[in-house]
């Protein structure tokens, strides 16, 4: 099965740039590219999954994170090894599959090593993310010296995937705005302030015992000695060990995000989901936006973990949610072309007998994040001030970074010696915001006959967020007590501005209006809706859902409004039966689907923990058995965490190896860190760079 891969021509909410474009050979064939183009999208949007085949065993290689973290992309451009979602497509650039590194040819040239440079900063934050940015805000405000250091080429770390409407404050962490526009906002404010320093396309990979940190800046290695350091270096996604998780086409669902939605190439048609957290509910969303069919979403718990409205907003559109089941395997030969699933059992071990196949060209990972932590830890041990904000410190939700990265700048101005203090509405706040979604409450239905407009608003869980107590003009839509978790209801009377369903991060409000069918049989509904314009027409039936995705026949389309203020969300009105007014949620865009059940046992196959080395899960397996518990121990056996990413992969995956076979985690000896927590190319520390 090949999937069409293709660029995203159009989108609801993103913008399409012009770019120049260029061309770069890939295995000697011509392949056309645009400007910023990462070597990896440049690939996926002509349909090239396949990266090239490892040398131990032949195993197709594609991509995974598209963050840096792992190695999975590895290709050799212009000679040279690099991570191909990491590095730009240049003209004429060479591009070959590693398939083996070639071997090493002797070479009497030479070039002197560089004059390391040094710097010395009140603060170094590494990490230009929700975290790292607003840290930089409060530190700059305070007159401090900051520079900012971030291996990629914008500031705003995942703020710059995020397309939907964010949850929290409005007033303290702009709630109700798009991830896209908050970073923009921060990029504007910091670019006030001459005392902050931006590095980008400038990791930070090393600390040492003298208090200085190494970057690689304009391609250079350089020694920042700072005052203070801040790591607000983000998260990288967990890996799932699985028959053939290790195919291309199985990657994160923060890849997935990265590319459709910053590199705007469609990596997939038919894509299947693994874990129901809000990543990967998000993910299935901004799939939909991006016109590729959502086949379905497996969660391994009887209830997903994410908010109810971002299931919810799926499940209208007709996406399938199977809890209580888990991927089996995924199957295909250089690409992923079919995934198994099945019911799991208490221990979310598959049962027999129940397993499903879907016809898929991708399969998204998203089971959890991990800290990146690495550098905050070996700064920690060379006796540098450290401190850590956003997921580095503690995975959350992005509004809950920007929280973080403010308290933790007024603790780092407090050991500065300078004037600042943490009110406690922040501290509070930051509490709630990384706290877990509460309980679900029954939705009431609105029930005054006499009400002509009104808003239906079914945010029915306890979530931190306040945007449409915000937007209404008159004040009457308003939470249950003073705290953010409350759920919002709506009381007196309505204009009908629609503001309070324009706004609505969860699209959890619809509008009901009586007053266009003066004998009382038809009613007209208001529509949040974020999907490409040609799902729905004016004068066209569609499908109608409740919000949890009932079906209630068709209703049609009266009128589509667009206005500047509303930030490419369109509001759809749809006539419907008036008995159905306050049920109908929304449009579905496609039929669900249920798989296909598979006859007799499943298959078994090898599972494979470590991808840079090859490493099988039985071979880690076999080492704790016989009472391995030292990870480096098991390094030394079979390779596990040797390869480009450095362990940064694999150590979660035979920590779990280690616990399914009921070895306690606090017995568990860790890899050992040594400097350089990232590849340092050579060219970095020459004066001239022979080709």
């Amino acid at each position: 099965m090949v999937s069409p891969h293709t660029r995203v021509s159009s989108h609801p909410i993103l913008d399409i740039p012009k770019r120049p474009q260029l061309t770069f050979r890939w295995q000697g064939q011509i392949v056309p590219a645009f400007e910023g183009d990462m070597i990896s999208s440049a690939l996926i949007a002509h349909g090239i999954d396949c990266f090239g085949h490892h040398p131990k065993d032949g195993a197709p290689q594609g991509i995974f994170c598209a963050n840096g973290q792992c190695s999975h992309c590895l290709v050799i451009a212009d000679g040279a090894p690099v991570k191909a979602c990491m590095t730009p497509v240049r003209n004429e650039m060479d591009i070959r599959p590693v398939n083996g590194l070639p071997g090493l040819v002797a070479d009497d040239r030479s070039a002197p090593p560089v004059e390391v440079a040094e710097v010395s900063t009140d603060v170094l934050i590494a990490g230009a993310g929700p975290a790292g940015l607003n840290a930089a805000l409060e530190l700059a405000r305070n007159g401090v010296s900051v520079i900012i250091c971030d291996d990629k080429s914008e500031i705003g770390g995942k703020l710059t995937l995020q397309t939907h409407n964010f949850f929290g404050s409005v007033r303290e962490c702009y709630a109700g705005t798009r991830g896209i526009n908050i970073a923009k906002k921060l990029a504007e404010q910091l670019a006030q302030f001459n005392n902050v320093q931006i590095w980008l396309n400038s990791p930070v990979i090393a600390a040492f015992s003298d208090g200085k940190i190494g970057v690689i800046h304009n391609g250079r290695y350089q020694l920042i000695k700072p005052k203070q350091f801040l790591a607000a270096t983000g998260a990288r996604e967990k890996a799932l060990a699985f028959q053939g998780h290790d195919l291309p086409g199985v990657f994160g669902a923060g890849a997935f995000q990265t590319l459709v939605n910053r590199d705007l190439v469609k990596p997939s048609s038919r894509v299947f989901i693994v874990g129901g957290g809000n990543v990967g509910l998000i993910a299935a969303y901004h799939a939909l936006q991006a016109g590729i069919r959502v086949v379905g979403l497996v969660e391994a718990m009887p209830k997903v973990g994410g908010y109810k409205v971002h299931l919810d907003k799926i499940k209208r559109l007709g996406v399938p949610v199977f809890t209580s089941h888990t991927v089996v395997r995924a199957s295909g030969k250089e690409r992923v072309e079919q995934v198994v699933i099945a019911r799991a059992d208490d221990k979310f071990k598959p049962i027999p007998g129940t397993e499903r196949s879907f016809k898929v060209d991708t399969v998204l990972i998203a089971v959890g994040l991990n800290p990146v932590n690495e550098l905050a830890e070996e700064a920690k041990r060379m006796g540098i001030e450290t401190y850590e904000a956003g997921d580095a410190e503690l995975i959350a939700e992005a509004s809950a970074a920007m929280f973080s990265g403010m308290v933790t700048a007024r603790r780092m101005l407090q050991a500065l010696g300078r004037t600042a203090s943490v009110p406690q509405h922040w501290s509070d706040m930051l509490e709630v915001l990384r706290g877990k979604p509460g309980p679900i409450h029954e939705f009431k239905e609105p029930v005054d006959e006499k009400a002509k407009v009104f808003p239906v608003i079914r945010c029915v869980q306890e979530i931190p967020c306040n945007p449409c107590v915000e937007a209404c003009p008159k004040g009457w839509v308003r939470l249950e007590s003073e705290s953010i978790m409350s759920l919002p209801y709506w009381e007196n009377e309505c204009v009908g501005c629609l503001k309070c369903a324009a706004v609505c991060p969860g699209l959890a409000i619809t509008v009901v209006d009586r007053r266009f069918d003066s004998t009382g049989k038809t009613a007209q509904v208001w529509v949040p809706w974020e999907l490409d314009e040609n799902t729905v027409s004016v004068g066209g039936q569609v499908p109608l859902v409740g919000f949890e995705g009932e079906d209630f026949g068709v209703g049609i389309v009266r009128h589509i409004r667009s206005l500047k203020w509303m930030d490419k969300r369109k509001m759809v009105q749809l006539e419907v039966e008036e008995k159905l007014a306050t049920k109908v949620a929304g449009i579905r865009i496609q039929e669900p689907e249920n798989g296909l059940p598979i006859s007799g046992e499943s298959e078994i196959g090898e599972v494979m923990v470590c991808l840079c080395e090859r490493v099988k899960k039985s071979e880690v397996t076999r080492l704790v058995r016989l009472g391995f518990r030292d990870l480096n121990m098991i390094k030394a056996a079979t390779r596990c965490g040797m390869g480009a990413c450095n362990g940064k992969t694999c150590e979660s995956l035979i920590r779990q190896v280690l616990m399914e076979e009921g070895v306690p985690p606090n017995s568990v000896v860790g890899y050992v860190k040594r400097p350089f927590i990232m590849e340092l190319p050579v060219s970095a520390l020459l004066k001239e760079v022979n080709e």
